[in-house]
């Protein structure tokens, strides 16, 4: 199997290539560039370097989100338009589930936290049961007290890993204590070699979509059409 695998839904971007299940390239860029300055000069150095032949790719990989919404489109536009133009199909998968797959078969609960601002968090809770990754948790979109007070309160050992560390990480170790674990910083964010290898299991269990029907999945409304809603608002 082939793959190709892109990610822009956070901080850092990355694309990877996974030629017949093996892992042959990933390009990881987290230093000040813009998605839109990184994701195709990427992609292009990478095709160039290892001599990837696009006509044997079986389908593009792509964080469905959540994330950061400029971030989204620029991965998710330019997965589809590289699906449509070699005409295979989109592995989209939730930017949580690909963050919590950086973490293989610990004990422990595991949790993806991306900042998501004004005190928020996307996340989700995840556990290995056996060989198989288990979402406890709804993907929420969720202020970071109300998250710690509803979902970990009980005696569980968690890691934390995610761009929310960062921020809450006192604040987590306050509540958990020696509880809270924390992801080292190499799997800490997105990476597109994480995300080709899920992609793959997706796409052997059939769940590849038609590039013009893919859309990503959004947790809540852009920063954007919530300044507007409230600007109508208070203009009624």
């Amino acid at each position: 199997m082939n793959i190709l695998a892109i990610d822009a839904s956070g901080i850092a971007g990355s694309v990877a290539y996974i030629k017949e299940n093996r892992l042959v390239g990933e390009y990881y860029i987290c230093h000040k560039l813009t998605h839109s300055e990184t994701i195709m000069p990427m992609l292009e150095h990478m095709k160039n370097i290892l001599g990837i032949d696009l006509e044997a790719l079986d389908a593009i990989g792509v964080t469905s989100g959540p994330g950061s919404f400029t971030g989204l489109r620029i991965g998710v536009t330019t997965a589809k338009a590289l699906a449509l133009a070699l005409d295979i199909p989109v592995v989209g998968i939730p930017t949580l589930d690909a963050l919590a797959y950086n973490l293989v078969e610990t004990e422990h609960l595991i949790c993806p936290m991306m900042d998501a601002r004004r005190n928020q968090v996307y996340t989700a809770l995840y556990k290995w049961e056996g060989k198989q990754l288990k979402r406890l948790t709804d993907y929420l979109a969720i202020d970071c007290d109300e998250f710690i007070e509803t979902y970990l309160q009980d005696e569980k050992a968690v890691i934390f890993l995610g761009d929310g560390v960062w921020n809450y990480k006192e604040k987590l170790q306050s509540v958990l204590g020696e509880k809270a674990h924390f992801a080292p910083s190499y799997l800490n964010l997105q990476r597109a070699s994480t995300l080709a290898q899920v992609a793959c299991e997706s796409y052997a269990r059939g769940e590849a979509v038609e590039a013009s029907v893919f859309v990503p999945m959004y947790l809540r409304k852009s920063q954007a059409e919530r300044e507007r809603e409230e600007k109508e608002k208070n203009e009624a």
